[in-house]
């Protein structure tokens, strides 16, 4: 092509004000959106011929609220860290982070979870766009485990209701299990174990070789990785989502109070496997805590449940399936429950 060509090619295409109008635009409707999604959802289940208070009513309300919360967050964390990608490449980012920083930084990516009030499914998204920025995977297992079990709100609420000590303890013991899982997993180097695609996402770089990217170039990165990224892994988040609603809505908290004594020394592996197919976020499960040590529930196995449910459930299985292949969700799987396990009887020894 001639050069008069190409520059009427690119005089034919929008400017940089337009793409980053256009952008702004977006993300206020987003945010407009986002914010509407609760009384959206309240309206929508109130529509529908159900009962409220029943199963089917939590179940549905779950489901409602959460598939467009999640799949929006999707969107504009995959988006933000396409952007992202566009200002550094994949051995930029490793090397800063690896190595002997390595330790550092999964205290960096544990105590950012405590600011993301993200449920492990929202968290996904966030393993994806640090995995695919070149984030060790150690640093990053080590924000998903924290994201979910231990944020502002979770405290908050653990604060308010069962008091100041039981949350500085539960914020100490979080960061713990977080922390040094990811670093275990960090130091057994299973890159090889993501999913292929995910590993063409850590060694791809959208950096040009001897060019500076423009505005409308780390703009369309993001809306690449997007399409690229929310393509592949929508239909399993709205399948993990709705098999958490349905268990969410009918598992009865008088069952789980029944076996979470302290007499049994079982009771600590016990409700850990039973927290698994259980999907909540964090606050969403404090006040089924609150019913459980109100129920004469041991502190240390109410905890451990409450870890397990939002650390190891098994919607988020699903979802990092999509990423991870299944001997990598084992060996996360069963490192954060070693942590989970040990602080549940620890907690209980001590209290």
């Amino acid at each position: 092509m001639s050069a008069p060509a190409v520059a009427s090619a690119r005089s034919a295409q929008p400017g940089a004000p337009i793409w980053i109008g256009g952008t702004v635009a977006a993300l206020v409707l987003w945010v407009a959106i986002y914010s509407q999604l609760e009384p959206f959802s309240i309206w929508l289940v109130g529509e529908l011929p159900v009962t409220p208070g029943t199963h089917l009513h939590e179940a549905l309300s779950f489901f409602a609220l959460d598939t467009p919360k999640v799949l929006l967050l999707l969107t504009i964390v995959v988006f933000g860290m396409g952007v992202v990608r566009s200002f550094f490449s994949a051995e930029r980012t490793r090397a800063m982070l690896a190595g002997r920083h390595e330790g550092a930084g999964n205290v960096v990516a544990a105590t950012l979870g405590i600011v993301t009030p993200f449920c492990s499914c929202s968290a996904v998204p966030m393993f994806i766009g640090f995995v695919s920025a070149g984030v060790p995977l150690g640093v990053t297992f080590s924000f998903l485990i924290s994201a979910p079990m231990v944020n502002e709100v979770a405290l908050g609420l653990l604060f308010g209701l069962v008091g100041w000590k039981v949350a500085l303890i539960y914020l100490g013991f979080g960061l713990a299990v977080a922390i040094v899982s990811g670093w275990v997993i960090g130091l057994l180097h299973l890159e090889g174990w993501l999913e292929p695609w995910v590993r063409d996402l850590r060694t791809a770089s959208v950096d040009l070789p001897g060019q500076s990217l423009s505005s409308i170039d780390r703009i369309k990165a993001g809306l690449d990785a997007m399409r690229d990224i929310v393509g592949r892994v929508w239909m399993w988040m709205i399948v993990g989502i709705g098999a958490g609603a349905f268990i969410h809505g009918y598992v009865p908290t008088e069952l789980l109070a029944s076996i979470m004594g302290r007499g049994a020394w079982w009771s600590v592996p016990a409700v850990v496997l039973i927290a698994v197919p259980i999907y909540s976020n964090a606050a969403g499960i404090i006040p089924v805590v609150e019913a459980l040590l109100g129920k004469g529930a041991a502190l240390g196995t109410v905890l451990a449940f409450m870890m397990a449910v939002t650390a190891i459930s098994a919607p988020e299985t699903i979802l990092l399936r999509r990423v991870l292949s299944v001997r990598l969700i084992a060996v996360f799987i069963g490192v954060v429950t070693v942590g989970i396990l040990a602080v549940g009887y620890l907690f209980n020894a001590l209290i």
